[in-house]
C-alpha cells in the first residue's frame, strides 16, 4: 500500500476498525489450527463469542484479545502492543454517539460503515438520498410535511443527517454513485420552494464533487428494481462489500458473495436504464424551470 494512503486502521473509525480486528484474529486462529470452540473456552465464553468477536458485531475487550493473542502464540511485544492499541481505538465512540438516542440499533453500524466506505451506490425510489438532501427538504421528512412537528427531536434528527454529509467534503471522500427514480423529481416534498432548492443542490454536488447522479425515466421505473438499497464498497480487503437494505421494523445487511453478485447486477442494470449524468443534469436543470 502507498504511503499515506488511507486504511481503517489509521482513519475510518470504530466500527471498520472493529471488523478489521476480528478478520485478523480469524487468520491468526485459523492458522494456529484452533477451533472457535477452543478459543472460546479460552476467554471463558462460547463459539458463538468468537464468531461475533471475528465477524466484527460485538466490541472487543483488551483482556480477550490479549488472551487470544497467547494462545495464538503471538509474542512479539511490538505486534501485542498494536492489536492492542486497535483494540483501544474500535471501543472509542464515533462522532455520532450523540444522536446514539435518535438512532436505532440496527442503524449504528451502517453509519461507523458509511464512513470507511471507499464507494457508496444508492439507488432511491421515494426522497433523495440522505447523503445529498438540503437541510429543508430533510427537515419535511423528517416532519412527515407539517411544520407544527418540527420538534427540537426532530432538528436532532436533521443534525445528524447533516453530519453525515461531511464525509463528502473530506479529504479522500467517497465516491457516490446514487440513482434515483425520475417521480422523485416530481413529488414536492416540503412544497414548491424547498424542492427548487433541492434540485439546485443536487445540480452543485454533481458538477465538481465526488457524486454521480442518475435518473430512471418514467417508461424503465420500476424494472430493474424492486425498491431502495446501498451497496458500500471498501478499500481495505478485510472489509468485505455490503448491502444495506431498511424496512420500517429494521434493516438487512447483506454480505454473502452471492447475494452481493444479484445487487451489483441489479445496480448496473439500473445505470444502463436511467439517462447518463449528462443528461441527467439536463433533466435536473429543465425540472427546476418547470417550477
Amino acid at each position: 500500500m502507498a504511503t499515506g494512503e488511507s486504511t481503517p486502521e489509521r482513519d475510518s473509525g470504530p466500527t471498520a476498525l472493529r471488523i478489521v480486528l476480528g478478520a485478523q484474529l480469524r487468520r491468526l486462529r485459523e492458522a494456529a489450527e484452533i477451533t472457535r470452540a477452543d478459543a472460546g473456552y479460552a476467554i471463558r465464553g462460547s463459539e458463538s463469542k468468537i464468531s461475533r468477536m471475528e465477524l466484527g458485531r460485538v466490541g472487543l475487550k483488551p483482556r480477550d484479545v490479549t488472551d487470544l493473542l497467547t494462545m495464538y502464540g503471538v509474542d512479539d511485544p511490538d505486534e501485542r502492543a498494536k492489536f492492542l492499541d486497535m483494540v483501544r481505538r474500535s471501543n472509542e465512540p464515533g462522532w455520532w454517539n450523540r444522536y446514539t438516542d435518535l438512532m436505532p440499533d440496527w442503524f449504528h453500524d451502517y453509519v461507523g460503515l458509511e464512513e470507511a466506505a471507499s464507494r457508496i451506490l444508492i439507488y432511491e425510489t421515494q426522497f433523495v438520498p440522505g447523503l445529498l438532501q438540503t437541510e429543508e427538504y430533510a427537515t419535511a421528512i423528517a416532519s412527515h410535511g407539517r411544520a407544527e412537528l418540527v420538534t427540537p427531536e426532530v432538528r436532532r434528527r436533521v443534525a445528524f443527517r447533516m453530519q453525515r454529509q461531511k464525509i463528502l467534503a473530506r479529504p479522500g471522500a467517497p465516491r457516490v454513485w446514487a440513482v434515483i427514480d425520475e417521480s422523485v423529481l416530481y413529488r414536492t416534498i416540503g412544497g414548491r420552494q424547498v424542492l427548487v432548492n433541492q434540485i439546485e443542490h443536487l445540480l452543485s454536488v454533481t458538477k465538481d464533487g465526488p457524486v454521480t447522479l442518475q435518473v430512471v425515466p418514467f417508461p424503465l421505473a420500476g424494472y430493474a428494481a424492486k425498491g431502495p438499497f446501498a451497496m458500500l464498497r471498501f478499500g481495505e480487503p478485510d472489509l468485505p462489500d455490503i448491502v444495506y437494505l431498511e424496512h420500517l421494523a429494521g434493516a438487512l445487511y447483506l454480505d454473502k458473495l452471492e447475494e452481493l453478485e444479484i445487487y451489483s447486477r441489479v445496480f448496473d442494470r439500473l445505470t444502463v436504464d436511467a439517462e447518463t449524468p449528462d443528461r441527467s443534469r439536463q433533466l435536473l436543470a429543465k425540472r427546476r424551470a418547470e417550477l
